[in-house]
């Protein structure tokens, strides 16, 4: 378990600005507050938000104790005064705070249009709270953003990041003796457009966005979590480098069908867990969605108690959290986290896409959840991932190129740019993509018994594959399905049966051929009609590099032929035979012959997938 990071140090900026406020103040206290009211205490501020400059205009307030509504008001007029601007209280958090915001100046009177302020009023309402000796926490209501990064959508796909020996999640095998069912799993996310590859799955979830406008369904929070779309015009959502404009994600869907999309039904792709049940739970809208919107659906999700919300039917006990953004964990945060976490749920989130020490990111370094780093398909840290010591675990997450979108990760989704539209699938990458990966083996886990959260954490660290390729301070390796599973049992996992792998190294010179071979054993009749050959070869200028698969009779399919104008290093690929006229028993060879002068290589190992 990790320990939570301390607020970090605020800018020198802004400390500049609070020693301005806090002398402004002192010359104007009077006798009585300077008698009730401590000193400015910084230690009691989480600072680090204001420095994305989103000018939040809410606050989340802790008090030392229950002190009553008095005590929170006169706390709230208190500050008003100090800082001279007007705030009203917006209601209890489920976490013990409670939730105020800044409005227009003075004289507007409550339930007016809430004011756009800045950095320095927002600190200077915080400072006046710090002031308070009942008060011994202050944090603003920042804003959490999905962690992905999508693509144009892609309706051919397939789910490399499943089976494939390089960078995929061992599953298959893992499916013959678990496949989710009787586990239900949050997705505290964007919520879900329909999907006929994903609705059977669905149960009832809810809609925590408070705000309407953020919401788009004009009544803020309500028991429909239907993604209305995420989508903004006219730089709604802050200043540059934030863009100017977005289509709608459909965030959700997609890491919902990753999760739990249904199977055997002829169509689109399977989720990692496909016999769980997922229950949408809604707290990322236009610009995303607030720190208190999301403590509240983490307390809700997990069975606890939120005000105004009826109870859940269907409590979780595994959240995906694809979620985030900067700043130290907070007290709003790590008391949701912890709550769940006491109630039986593991909570599974994403390290970020910001190519930075995930230290740095929220809920990532928070205590007692599972923070996962995204690796592509060639098994190495994906270029976004986030990484460093909160990091546990790393799965699949998918990297894209300018010219091909098949090293993403293929899932459900919605066609329409703003509204809902037709339903369909598309390639996307990010950690929000890993994090399904490994929530979806947490509900395989608890399918095959229960699991505290800490027991989940520690099958899903201690059962992992090395990484195949470079990922530095990603956790302690790939997630593995079927090695997990296994450890379930005490059994280790199968070495044949549908899986084989030759992982010795051979060295490819110029103009010669070399074969590797695998035996296989233990199967019955002939290979499958879709033989998956995973090959993994370093090999500058792989133009020249020839690949044929030759079967125990003799049979060659050709897997890759040579290309004067392919110059790019390296064959990290899956390749799909029909070798159902075969038998499969016997002794398979991989033959790579380089055609050409000037560049060399080596087969670092290779595959059969039945």
């Amino acid at each position: 378990m990790k320990k939570v990071n301390s607020p970090t140090r605020p800018s020198a900026a802004l400390l500049a600005v609070a020693l301005s406020i806090i002398c402004a103040q002192g010359s104007a206290q009077s006798s009585r507050e300077s008698a009730v009211l401590a000193p400015v205490d910084s230690s009691k501020l989480n600072l680090e938000p204001l420095s994305d400059f989103n000018d939040y205009n809410r606050l989340i307030v802790y008090f030392n104790e229950n002190r009553g509504q008095a005590a929170m008001y006169q706390a709230i007029d208190q500050a008003a005064a100090l800082s001279g601007l007007n705030i009203d209280f917006v209601r209890e958090v489920s976490t013990g705070g409670q939730l105020i915001e800044i409005r227009a100046g003075k004289g507007e009177g409550k339930g007016g249009e809430a004011a756009r302020v800045d950095d320095n009023a927002t600190l200077s309402v915080m400072q006046a709270l710090s002031r308070n000796p009942d008060i011994s926490y202050v944090e603003p209501d920042a804003l959490m953003q999905p962690f992905f990064t999508p693509n144009d959508t892609d309706y051919a796909g397939k789910q490399w990041h499943y089976f494939e020996a390089t960078g995929g999640l061992n599953l298959p095998t893992a499916w013959d003796s678990a496949t989710g069912t009787g586990v239900t799993v949050a997705v505290i996310d964007t919520g879900i457009a329909s999907h006929s590859d994903l609705n059977a799955n669905v149960v009832a979830g809810y809609d925590f966005i408070s705000d309407a406008g953020s919401a788009r369904d004009g009544n803020g929070r309500d028991s429909n979590p239907a993604d209305q779309g995420d989508w903004w015009t006219n730089a709604e959502c802050g200043p540059p480098p934030a863009p100017n404009s977005q289509n709608s994600s459909w965030h959700g869907t997609h890491v919902a069908g990753t999760i739990a999309a249904v199977s055997n039904n002829s169509k689109g792709g399977a989720g990692v867990a496909f016999n769980a049940k997922i229950s949408p739970v809604r707290a990322l809208g236009k610009c995303g969605g607030s720190l208190s919107d999301i403590a509240d659906a983490i307390t809700w999700s997990s069975g606890g108690s939120v005000s105004g919300i009826p109870a859940n039917g269907n409590v979780a006990k595994v959240i995906n959290m694809s979620l985030g953004g900067g700043g130290a964990c907070g007290t709003t945060y790590q008391n949701a986290i912890t709550g769940a976490v006491n109630r039986g749920t593991v909570v599974i989130v994403a390290a970020g896409n910001s190519n930075q020490d995930a230290s740095n990111a929220r809920p990532a370094n928070c205590a007692n959840v599972v923070t996962v780093a995204a690796t592509n398909r060639s098994g190495g840290r994906a270029s976004y991932s986030n990484f460093g010591s909160v990091v546990d675990v790393a799965a699949p997450g998918g990297q894209l190129s300018s010219t091909s979108s098949t090293g993403g990760i293929y899932s459900t989704l919605n066609a329409g740019t703003q509204t809902p539209s037709s339903e369909n699938y598309a390639y996307y990458q990010g950690t929000s993509m890993a994090t399904p990966h490994v929530a979806g083996v947490a509900a395989l886990i608890l399918s095959k018994g229960s699991k505290t959260p800490a027991e989940i954490e520690t099958l899903l660290k201690a059962n992992t594959r090395a990484f195949p390729a470079t990922c530095s301070q990603c956790g302690t390796g790939i997630v593995d399905a079927t090695k997990t599973i296994a450890a379930l049992t005490g059994t280790p996992p199968p070495t044949g049966g549908s899986f084989f792998e030759n992982t010795a190294d051979f060295a490819i010179n110029d103009n010669s051929t070399i074969e590797s071979p695998i035996s296989v054993t233990g199967r019955t009749g002939n290979a499958s009609s879709a033989l998956k050959v995973n090959v993994t070869i370093f090999h500058s200028y792989r133009g020249d590099v020839q690949l044929d698969l030759i079967a125990p009779n003799g049979t060659t399919y050709r897997l890759k032929s040579t290309s004067g104008s392919d110059g790019a290093d390296n064959i990290i690929a899956t390749y799909t035979v029909n070798a159902s006229a075969v038998t499969a028993n016997g002794s398979w060879k991989l033959q790579v012959k380089d055609m050409f002068s000037g560049d060399v290589g080596t087969l670092d190992k290779w595959s059969l997938q039945f």
